[in-house]
């Protein structure tokens, strides 16, 4: 069955751990740093201008925001990590909420993680990677602005990436462009398998 992504909805936006659905649905969980182009992934992948909003300042998902796309599965919205201008208390209630969230085995069916192709993981990428290692669940990762690099730089950034996020060779590493569109169908592949596995 073909999954319509146009028929996208937002559901809800979770506040504390008595909000995460429960339903046995497939979730698939995106994080990213907060200028990393977290939405704009999200709106290439179900190719809507403004679905998941772009925000003017880094860092505005401060929720766990739940889409269901096409009644088959929950695109589930992480707060961008990283950011400074948050006051430490928001940072730490981010932080606990995303501990529940990744803790909870009923929840995550595939982790998605965007990073920035352009520039080796910071401190808070190889941290949010652990967390995804951790949630023993399968991941991906999602080199977004591959645009922004020469055809030369390419290889060696994945190469960086993979290494400086101690990525296993099962985890797949996705050259990704949210302006040109490449990358799309192959993320959307990883997803769809998950979905058909989940239902």
């Amino acid at each position: 069955m073909p999954i319509n992504l146009q028929n996208a909805e937002f559901i809800r936006s979770a506040v504390n751990r008595k909000d995460f659905p429960r339903d046995g649905m497939v979730q698939v969980a995106f994080a990213g740093r907060s200028n990393v182009g977290k939405s704009s992934v999200i709106n290439r992948l179900l190719n809507r201008k403004n679905f998941a909003r772009v925000g003017a300042a880094p860092g505005k998902t401060v929720h766990i925001n739940y889409f269901k796309i096409d009644k088959a599965f929950y695109l589930v919205d992480l707060p961008g990590y990283g950011y400074a201008k948050v006051s430490k208390g928001e940072r730490d209630r981010w932080g606990r909420l995303m501990e529940e969230y990744f803790a909870d085995p009923e929840l995550m069916s595939l982790g998605v993680m965007i990073v920035d192709a352009r520039h080796k993981p910071t401190a808070d990428d190889c941290t949010m990677a652990q967390w995804y290692k951790d949630a023993g669940r399968p991941f991906l990762v999602v080199a977004n602005k591959l645009d922004k690099l020469k055809k030369s730089e390419i290889e060696p950034n994945l190469q960086q990436i993979r290494l400086t996020l101690e990525l296993g060779e099962e985890v797949k590493l996705i050259p990704f462009s949210a302006e040109k569109g490449t990358g799309r169908q192959e993320l959307l592949n990883e997803i769809f398998v998950h979905v058909e596995q989940g239902r």
